[in-house]
């Protein structure tokens, strides 16, 4: 499927590289701010999880060690700008059980598999993925909401694919290669929060011409 290169190189031609992921706020390794952003993320926005991880910063809940010290509620407390504070600090105690488990966040990217990710209660693909992506480095996919909506107005989706079924399309059509998929992803990330909206705002976008959404409405 060419579309899937020729649509990166649109996106790269007008936005150029992206330095995914944003890590700024000193939890220790950065590996684990992707871990526990990853986590924080989930069915909010980016500004939503940055309080978030500045809460922790300034509680000095630094570290995997550190998450699994701190009180229940003083972690949600921490977290609850990121919403559905509850289950998010408890997904991130049982995330850093599991790191831990491992000797080391190192140790940790190195050797866990996909299926040991899922396997914890509250991470799901998306999470999974953005863990061994932007923490270990690995070619893994991410698929979000902006992929779906931007792909299915392309035509190169019908809206009703598995989640698994779009991350394969992807793995199959491109180069097996971490940078790609890193910049591939933030992209789409770039795309959807600036121009393809669910509003979306179709003049300038540099996929117009290939889009069928952006073809129909003039």
């Amino acid at each position: 499927m060419a579309e899937l290169a020729e649509t990166y190189q649109k996106l790269y031609s007008r936005y150029g590289p992206q330095s995914w992921w944003p890590t700024s706020y000193g939890l220790r390794p950065w590996q684990w701010e992707v871990c526990v952003g990853a986590v924080l993320t989930q069915n909010t926005g980016w500004r939503n999880v940055e309080r978030a991880l500045a809460n922790l910063a300034g509680a000095r809940c630094l570290t995997a060690v550190d998450v699994l010290k701190i009180p229940a509620s003083g972690l949600q407390a921490l977290v609850r700008p990121a919403g559905y504070f509850r289950q998010k600090a408890q997904r991130l105690k049982s995330l850093a059980e599991l790191v831990l488990a491992f000797g080391s966040v190192g140790s940790f990217l190195r050797h866990v598999t996909r299926e040991r990710l899922l396997a914890v209660h509250g991470i799901g693909p998306e999470t999974a993925d953005c863990i061994l992506l932007y923490a270990a480095g690995r070619p893994e996919f991410v698929v979000d909401a902006y992929t779906r909506r931007a792909f299915s107005r392309l035509g190169l989706l019908t809206g009703n694919e598995s989640y698994g079924q779009i991350r394969q399309m992807f793995e199959a059509e491109l180069p097996r290669d971490a940078r790609l998929f890193n910049e591939y992803h933030a992209l789409i990330v770039r795309l959807g929060k600036e121009l393809c909206r669910k509003l979306p705002n179709c003049i300038g976008c540099p996929l117009r011409n290939s889009c069928m959404y952006g073809r129909e409405v003039g």
